[in-house]
């Protein structure tokens, strides 16, 4: 009898952070055991931070939330999955030389059945002083300052601030891709060690 798939708990419904946790665990596969196959379910789970993070340790425990907020309710459900994965993106302000600078941060928090999680970072990338002013200042949300400032709408569900700002060359998939691999590396790391020992 074959294996059973490993089953992926993901703190999101949006298409760009599921796809990010699909390409991701595609990429670790052969470190995580995953070639039996993998189940991605995504929940709708609160964050408990602000809607747009101002701190990076804000954004850091909003991934931290949403794993935790993914293990009580498979608890309630009396479901288990292999993983648990949190994403949150926000923002980040810096002082440095008496200049502000307000950098935009993907984070990815990752736990499993056997021991705390480990968080992962994609790196920055600094907002413009227009932007920053608007969410920082003024309060508004990432996801409607981006839009103002590209004279689009609905870009949380595609390119992201990050595609927005990069000129497409890095999307908000591919910077919580990155988070997430740099949040599992530790797991792949242990199986790994595991394995070379057997």
């Amino acid at each position: 009898m074959p294996d059973a798939a490993i089953r992926v708990a993901v703190g999101s419904l949006r298409p760009p952070k599921l796809a990010a946790v699909r390409a991701a665990i595609d990429g670790c596969a052969p470190w995580l055991g995953a070639a039996r196959g993998f189940e991605l379910v995504g929940f709708d789970v609160p964050s408990g931070v602000r809607s747009t993070p101002l701190a990076r340790a804000e954004t850091m425990q909003g991934a931290r939330n949403r794993a935790e907020a993914l293990r009580a309710l498979a608890a309630a459900r009396s479901e288990s999955f292999d993983y648990y994965i949190g994403l949150e993106g926000g923002v980040d302000v810096a002082m440095i030389g008496g200049e502000r600078h307000v950098f935009l941060e993907s984070w990815v928090y990752v736990s499993d059945r056997r021991e705390p999680g480990r968080y992962g970072q994609s790196g920055a990338i600094a907002l413009p002083d227009e932007l920053a002013w608007q969410v920082v200042d003024k309060g508004v949300d990432l996801s409607e300052a981006i839009d103002a400032y590209a004279g689009r709408q609905g870009i949380r569900n595609g390119l992201g601030a990050w595609g927005v700002l990069t000129a497409g060359l890095i999307t908000r998939e591919d910077a919580f891709r990155v988070a997430t691999i740099n949040a599992l590396a530790p797991f792949f790391r242990r199986q790994a060690s595991e394995a070379a020992k057997s």
